[in-house]
């Protein structure tokens, strides 16, 4: 038996990263799913490997029509929409506000934010109708404090997605359907290289060096992973979360609970010798 047998969901953003190993929990774990992202030929692939119960339509997240589509078409095929993961996202412009471009924080926040609405707004019939659901938006730490990303856009945004999240699950909790959100932390994925300029290609090869990199960036002493966000998710698409709702589950180790103890240890000894009061 499986945490999500019979449910069906459509997983944004699933051609790697996070979308694409929470695609692969979720067939793990009984589900039904449709998936979406703009790479076909990686898009195709997966769903070729996750076998019958797997969908792919190449989706741009941003266009009302596609979002619909993406919808319409989990429904006409399985039968019915249980989750939603609004996870696709991407990288915005770097830099301080007076560099900023228009064009650049317009496509950011559509691809961030306005992917998010479309998403809910298009699902919630579905879900009310049936008097059940449960939709998941990707937030971010960066959502919750200045400072955790490269951009101050995608920062922006991440906030906008958290608080969206809740003003949604005030109004469909009422039908039965439920609204939530992930923030992940240091997740070692692609999208860092992506924000710093490198090709798809090229910063998904990056992941695995980034786990070193973020080993030191919180409490517990490794990166995080997409499967820490893809457990997260299956708990919140599964009957397991049915009491819960408009809550952003972070994710993240602890980075952003405050300064790690052997950081503040290592104060505390630099200030007793500046004293002269050092054991």
């Amino acid at each position: 038996m499986g945490r999500l047998d019979n449910k069906v969901a459509v997983i944004t953003g699933a051609t790697s990263g996070i979308g694409l190993r929470t695609a692969e929990v979720f067939v793990a774990q009984g589900a039904k799913i449709v998936i979406a992202g703009r790479r076909a030929a990686e898009g195709e692939a997966l769903a070729k490997q996750l076998g019958v119960n797997c969908r792919f339509l190449q989706t741009d997240v941003t266009d009302e029509a596609q979002m619909k589509a993406l919808i319409t078409l989990a429904v006409d095929h399985f039968g019915r929409i249980d989750c939603l993961f609004n996870n696709a996202g991407g990288p915005a412009q770097t830099g301080g506000i007076e560099g900023l471009d228009v064009d650049r924080f317009d496509a950011a926040m559509a691809t961030l934010v306005r992917s998010v609405m479309l998403g809910m707004k298009h699902a919630a019939p579905h879900m009310k109708k049936q008097g059940s659901g449960s939709i998941i938006n990707n937030g971010s730490i960066a959502g919750h404090l200045a400072g955790y990303s490269s951009s101050v856009v995608y920062g922006a945004a991440k906030a906008a997605v958290i608080h969206l999240t809740q003003c949604v699950a005030m109004e469909l909790g009422e039908s039965g359907v439920r609204v939530n959100s992930i923030s992940p932390g240091a997740i070692a994925t692609g999208i860092f290289g992506k924000a710093l300029g490198l090709s798809v290609e090229a910063a998904d090869g990056m992941a695995m060096k980034m786990r070193e990199v973020f080993k030191a960036a919180q409490p517990i002493p490794r990166a995080g992973l997409p499967d820490d966000i893809a457990n997260a998710a299956v708990f919140f698409a599964s009957d397991e979360s049915s009491f819960v709702n408009g809550t952003d589950l972070v994710v993240d180790g602890g980075v952003i609970g405050g300064r790690n103890w052997s950081q503040q240890q290592a104060g505390y000894v630099g200030l007793r010798q500046m004293f002269g009061t050092a054991e």
